[in-house]
């Protein structure tokens, strides 16, 4: 996710807060609440098992919000699988991991039928996918039909099983993992499918001093497999997650600073390197994260600095480019920060 390092939210891994700003539309932001503490503490938490991955926790907190799910990227061995466990434990949810390989049958995640012999009936045995947090790992490893089998879960929050609708529990997010570099035997997630993940975070290399501070931790004992060990508790519950999707619904959006996402929206659509610009849902998309990253910053209305900060990791998953772009080297991200650069900033 592109965000400006110098703007936090809640108690960060110093432990400080950050201060609470000014609402330009009239009085002070609202005191930082409960649920806004305790969800800012859990990078604070997550920072004692994961070294220099705070905004790919800060995606995961914004697409609890949202109710939204996200995409994590990144090369084997930068901590994707850790990260999404450890954010489990500090918010004390459920949590469940399914590895996506190229056998998987949808039923493995969603729950199927089983013939319960004392009844005489089949009855629905539930898959992983009924959770809090599911982590599913290497998704672009398993066939498409497996893939799709998590469409109806995520957009409609329930799993369908012979014209029987399951809800799932709320809250329900799914952080999914892909590999960018390793493409023997995989299936690329389609843009039908990549439209569904609210965020698409990439995990980078860490910087040298993050990659000594991770060796130092493994030197004296840190055992990735054992959580607790680290000093790793909960801090949030899933009831602040639900006091915090309410409050971020209330979060003020100025027409201006509607509009200003639509004209970034419109920007791509027009852009000549783009095959597919982005669509009303991505558009309404950013809205949403920038609400979520306005209260998470402890004000109740959303600038254009929000909406800048969450552009890239909102949208760039949305974008194709043409062939002929490729081909010149373009990147996504170049040419979604051009879309944006193109749209005057309203004051």
């Amino acid at each position: 996710m592109t965000v400006d390092p110098s703007r936090t939210f809640g108690p960060g891994p110093s432990g400080k807060a950050a201060p609470s700003p000014q609402n330009p539309h009239g009085g002070p932001a609202p005191s930082s609440n409960k649920a806004r503490e305790a969800l800012g503490a859990v990078r604070a938490e997550v920072a004692k098992a994961v070294v220099g991955q705070d905004p790919a926790v800060a995606g995961i907190l914004i697409a609890l919000l949202c109710r939204g799910h996200i995409l994590l990227e990144g090369v084997p061995g930068v901590a994707k699988t850790l990260l999404v466990k450890s954010v489990a434990a500090a918010l004390d949810v459920e949590t469940k991991r399914v590895q996506f390989t190229s056998d998987l049958m949808p039923g493995d995640v969603t729950g199927s039928l089983v013939f319960d012999s004392a009844s005489s009936e089949f009855t629905f045995r539930e898959g992983p996918v009924f959770t809090n947090l599911l982590l599913a790992d290497e998704i672009n490893r398993t066939p498409p039909k497996t893939q799709a089998s998590l469409l109806e879960a995520m957009e409609e929050r329930q799993v369908t099983v012979d014209g029987v609708g399951h809800p799932l529990p709320s809250p329900f997010l799914v952080a999914a993992t892909q590999n960018p570099v390793e493409y023997e035997g995989t299936y690329p997630l389609p843009e039908a499918q990549l439209d569904r993940f609210l965020l698409k975070v990439t995990l980078p290399v860490p910087p040298r001093e993050d990659e000594i501070t991770v060796l130092t931790r493994h030197a004296a004992g840190f055992d990735p497999r054992n959580l607790a060990a680290a000093g790793l508790r909960p801090v949030a519950s899933a009831a602040d997650v639900e006091a915090g999707i309410e409050q971020v619904r209330r979060v003020g959006v100025a027409p201006q600073v509607a509009a200003y996402i639509v004209d970034i929206a419109r920007a791509t659509r027009f852009s000549p390197s783009l095959a597919l610009g982005v669509s009303p849902r991505g558009a309404t998309a950013l809205l949403g994260t920038s609400r979520a990253w306005a209260w998470l910053n402890g004000r109740d209305f959303v600038t254009p600095d929000d909406v800048q900060a969450l552009a890239q990791s909102t949208l760039a998953h949305r974008l194709t480019l043409r062939p002929e772009a490729e081909l010149e080297g373009v990147s996504v991200g170049s040419v979604l920060d051009a879309a944006v650069n193109s749209v005057p900033v309203p004051r």
